[in-house]
């Protein structure tokens, strides 16, 4: 009766293996295995909102869409919640592009999205309206001449034809085309209306005048008839007082976005005009044209919102105006979702949060459709959570998308990927956390053994819920072999690893209290007891703050003694009143540290006769806290001090010290980029602190400046279309708090943008290295702006469009393309890239990847113990049709637990391998190809003798109704 239960046994082991690598497969809207690598799709390029001229020539449009996924996404689209008809001639799909031909205003203006997906899900773009542009002509009839005193104020109405968008920009023509006049301040064009304004009419005014208008959408521009303008001598111009008449309205604006005010008068003499914030000081980034008859605010922010007021006067009186900014602001996350794994049956809470002004509402997309509204918690998830899920957060402003995928993970316990620490150290009388991080779903049981004995919760040792092991007040004893057991319902695992127990650090010699004068040196003695087998570092903190001995500013006043052994003496030299507070030196090590605190206490008295109740104390730092003693002396010696004062915060100041490290450059085509060191702290000296960063081209003369609020960045990109690349600039920053500006650093030059490169690379060729694997090279460009290269690469069956990218430095001349699809065509092109974007691509170059592996595994039929070898046989492998020819066999022979082990390669179907000394191997047999390697196959060995499983196929046909019974 052994050989029957002996084989039944082995049956049920084989059975509970295969059962506890069994993996759930992906289907749309199911969950995953731990072994899936596919994902959904993510969107690389949206639509966006589109003008088309009416008269364009074009004859089509095109909607961008693009998503990066595995397997590759479908794609679709829809126009004002409908979709949109494929199957019409009118329309066309490049890649995932939506592509219009004969656009036609009344069937396709509208709102348009995308919506791409694969089996993991679907996901849909930003909404993007398509409009039609266009600028009528102005009317054909004769405009009347206007006559007007001299000295006497006059406007010429523009008038504009019908149009979209409303963006048009004004000029005036004087007689003749391309002679346009120059505004000054007595002549004004303004950009809301087109109206030619002049403040009081000369004789040098006389001529023909035509308004001409632009439309930088369509770009198309027209001018109306000519105006005569017939200035009336006057003997005696008489001089009127100023009269506001362009006047600025109430503006609601967006943060970030450039404002422009306008304000005019008339008058005579001509009036000076001037511009304020009512009770608030101007925005750091206001600027006022020559004239003064515009106001611009760049980046405006929250703060900027105000009332604001011009201002024109002359010798005969004064005119003002008022009006209000109202600055709103776009949907901006606080906090927005990404993928995420979760195990059957937990829950989930998704923070999904965003800012802006009106507060934006959150709803949610699963797969493209509508789901849920405010906050999303899911309990006890199941398969049928998994998917696409989108968070908008929106205002009356605009939407922001931030898109995830939910994979639902279910498997049994692994520690494949994770395995417990083979060695942990822990200090004697200290604390330790042994990790157990299995890979797992749902989150399975844990429990632990020291050597053969269970651990149990106890006054020293807790097993945490999430598996850790904690021991507290560790002695020599507990110094062992620790085994992690987790299981749930799908499986168990266990792993397994030794703690060792050092010497605990101590501090044998901590630093004392000192008091000294304004000028003297202190010293801090710290000396440590620790593991002989630990390397020991010393740490020094002011404050709570780690002081940084890489930094030249700390080398004046400090210095580390690293003569002596074990030792981290610390001597403050020069001490000034800044260097007084707390003092802690940590002795650490890899496995513990230990502390010791002393206080320095720093004196810069005045001269204080013996009569005195009171004294100034002077030189302190801004915005920083003090604590005061007094101590009485005579002829006979000095007492006791008091006890401390309260704590005393000194008033705030201005920032008194600039930023330093100012610099900057590259970034993206038409951008600057300016960088500096962020000053620390303790440079502060108030609240509200922040940055001024001004610039300007390195021949110009005004400075353009911005405000950075963010008290810890060290950078700011400036983004201007007309920029043009690598042009010097001037830089400098200054800080600024609630008291007041700093001065400015020192100014730096740096470069806008580079351009893109504009050469293509060449002899660029391929290698096909397998079904999956491509290899390509390149010949570099000369052009010295290269930063990197990018590999486009696309399948025959797919678009252009939805090529796939591979980025590498500019150093290399190759590239391996991976994951590639099995006996297909593909089109390969290299481009040049910097960070303004990449140049043209080279010539496309075709190929074809190897057929796919062998998909059938060697079929293991013996493995047998011949003196102190294994024999391994197998049968041979036949490829199909489909499937690139064998051309041997690979066999790794590794220990079992481990990836690596020995490599052999035959073209035989058997391998003779040495019996392990101890433990358990695994020998591994796949077939070879061109195409790659097969399917593997394996066994395990170990040097204890077992039955063959030649012999077991042998025998289970006689004991198939004794196994079906132990079943």
């Amino acid at each position: 009766m052994k050989m029957p239960l002996l084989v039944s046994h082995l049956l049920l082991i084989s059975l509970t293996s295969c059962l506890g690598d069994f993996t759930w497969h992906r289907r749309y809207g199911h969950g995953v295995s731990e072994e899936d690598k596919g994902f959904g799709p993510i969107f690389e390029e949206q639509p966006i909102n589109t003008i088309y001229p009416e008269e364009s020539l074009e004859g089509k449009v095109s909607l961008n869409c693009r998503a990066r996924a595995s397997p590759f996404p479908v794609y679709k689209w829809r126009m004002n919640n409908g979709d949109v008809d494929l199957t019409n001639d009118r329309y066309s799909m490049v890649g995932g592009n939506l592509v219009i031909n004969n656009p036609d205003k009344q069937k396709d203006a509208g709102v348009y999205y995308c919506l791409a997906s694969n089996n993991y899900g679907m996901v849909r773009s930003t909404e993007a309206t398509l409009s039609f542009g266009y600028l009528d002509p102005f009317p054909p009839e004769e405009r009347p001449e206007v006559k007007v005193k001299e000295g006497k104020g006059m406007v010429l109405l523009c008038d504009p034809p019908y149009h979209f968008p409303d963006d048009l920009s004004y000029r005036w023509l004087l007689n003749e085309f391309p002679v346009f006049i120059t505004m000054d301040k007595r002549r004004f064009v303004s950009q809301t209306n087109g109206n030619l304004y002049i403040a009081n009419v000369e004789s040098s005014d006389r001529g023909n005048y035509s308004c001409f208008v632009s439309s930088p959408s369509i770009t198309k521009s027209v001018f109306s008839k000519f105006i005569p303008l017939i200035p009336i001598p006057e003997r005696t111009t008489k001089p009127y007082p100023a009269d506001i008449v362009v006047q600025f309205k109430d503006i609601y604006t967006m943060m970030g976005q450039n404002v422009t005010l306008e304000c005019f008068a008339l008058g005579n003499p001509v009036p000076d005009i001037r511009w304020r914030k009512v009770l608030e000081p101007m925005p750091s980034t206001a600027e006022i044209s020559t004239s003064g008859a515009v106001l611009k605010i760049f980046n405006i922010q929250l703060e900027d919102e105000g009332l604001y007021e011009c201002e024109a006067e002359n010798i005969r009186g004064k005119d003002k105006h008022q009006a209000r900014i109202y600055v709103q602001a776009f949907p901006e996350w606080v906090e927005h979702i990404n993928d995420t794994e979760v195990d059957i049956g937990s829950d989930l809470y998704w923070p999904c949060i965003a800012t802006g002004k009106p507060i934006p509402t959150i709803r949610w997309l699963k797969n493209g459709y509508s789901y849920h509204k405010g906050e999303l918690r899911l309990y006890d998830v199941t398969f049928e959570n998994a998917g696409m899920y989108q968070c908008i957060a929106e205002n009356a402003y605009g939407s922001i998308y931030a898109n995830a995928e939910l994979k639902i993970l279910a498997l049994a316990p692994t520690f494949e990927m994770n395995p417990m620490k083979k060695k942990i150290l822990a200090a004697k009388g200290g604390r330790v956390i042994i990790e157990c991080k299995p890979k797992a779903a749902p989150k399975p049981k844990f429990s632990w053994s020291k050597g053969t004995e269970w651990l149990v919760n106890s006054s020293r040792i807790l097993i945490w819920e999430d598996g850790s092991l904690e021991i507290n007040n560790i002695t020599r004893n507990d110094g062992g072999i620790y085994t992690c057991f987790a299981e749930n319902n799908r499986g168990k695992a266990n792993s397994t690893g030794t703690l060792v127990i050092t010497n605990p650090t101590r501090i044998i010699l901590a630093p004392i209290n000192a008091d000294i004068t304004v000028g003297e040196n202190a010293t801090m003695q710290c000396a440590a007891s620790f593991d002989p087998a630990l390397d020991l570092t010393f740490v020094w903190s002011f404050n709570g703050y780690v002081i940084d001995f890489n930094k030249e500013i700390t080398h004046i006043h400090y210095q580390r003694n690293f003569m002596l052994d074990a030792n981290g003496e610390l001597l403050i030299r020069n001490a000034q009143l800044k260097h007084a507070g707390r003092y802690t030196c940590t002795a650490q090590t890899i496995v513990d540290n230990s502390s010791a605190s002393a206080d320095l206490v720093v004196r810069d008295p005045p001269i204080i006769e013996g009569n005195m109740e009171s004294a100034k104390a002077v030189d302190l730092i801004p915005w920083m806290e003090y604590e005061f003693r007094v101590v009485a002396t005579n002829t006979l010696g000095t007492g006791e001090p008091s006890i401390p004062s309260n704590r005393i915060k000194t008033d705030g100041a201005a920032p008194n010290v600039a930023p330093s490290d100012v610099g900057g450059g590259g970034g993206t085509n038409r951008e600057l980029t300016i960088t500096w060191a962020p000053l620390s702290r303790e440079y502060h000296y108030g609240n509200n602190f922040g940055y001024i960063v001004a610039f300007k081209p390195f021949d110009g003369e005004e400075w353009k400046k911005v405000t950075v609020t963010n008290p810890d960045t060290g950078r700011y990109v400036h983004k201007d279309e007309t920029m043009t690349p690598s042009t010097a600039f001037q830089v400098k920053v200054k800080a600024f708090n609630n008291k007041g500006d700093g001065p400015y650093s020192l100014v730096a030059v740096i470069n806008s943008a580079q351009d893109a490169p504009s050469e293509a690379p060449t002899e660029v060729g391929v290698k096909v290295l397998s079904s999956s694997e491509i290899s390509v090279h390149w010949k570099h460009v000369l052009e010295k702006i290269v930063e990197s290269y990018q590999i486009r690469y696309w399948a025959g069956h797919d678009k252009e469009a939805a090529a796939h990218r591979v980025q590498v430095t500019s150093q290399e001349y190759s590239a391996r393309l991976e994951n590639l699809l099995p006996d297909t065509q593909y089109f390969i092109e290299v481009g040049a890239c910097n960070s303004a974007g990449c140049g043209p691509s080279s010539d496309v170059i075709e190929t074809f990847t190897r057929k796919a592996p062998p998909s059938q595994p060697p079929r293991i039929i013996s493995s047998v113990r011949s003196g102190s070898r294994y024999i391994i046989t197998w049968d041979h492998v036949v490829a199909l049709s489909n499937e690139s020819t064998v051309t041997g066999y690979k066999i790794l022979y590794r220990p079992d637990g481990q990836h690596d082990g020995k490599l052999f390669s035959t073209h035989k179907h058997s391998i003779e391998v040495p019996i392990p000394r101890d433990g358990e191997y695994v020998v591994e047999v796949r077939a070879h190809s061109d195409g790659g390697d097969g399917v593997v196959s394996q066994v395990k060995i170990s040097g204890v003798s077992t039955l063959s499983s030649s012999l077991l196929s042998l025998l289970l046909p006689s004991l198939g109704f004794l196994v079906y019974s132990e079943f």
